[in-house]
């Protein structure tokens, strides 16, 4: 998997459950992200993309995200 498909996914991709579920990965709030970084990212591919979205946020890169959004 290359970093630009990790992107694409987190913004084409829903949340597939809980208080956002159906908002895009990229659009969940700073605080929803570090709730779970606090309390462990899920297994698997979900998990690798809220922890991806949740360092992009930490590092004020969301300007990244911008252009592969359609």
């Amino acid at each position: 998997m290359t970093d630009n498909s990790v992107l694409l996914d987190i913004v084409k991709t829903q949340m597939p459950f809980g208080k956002y579920k159906g908002r895009m990965i990229a659009d969940l709030p700073e605080s929803y992200l570090v709730w779970f970084k606090q309390q462990g990212f899920p297994k698997g591919k979900l998990g690798m993309m809220l922890e991806t979205m949740y360092e992009i946020q930490l590092n004020g890169l969301e300007y990244l995200l911008k252009p592969l959004r359609t």
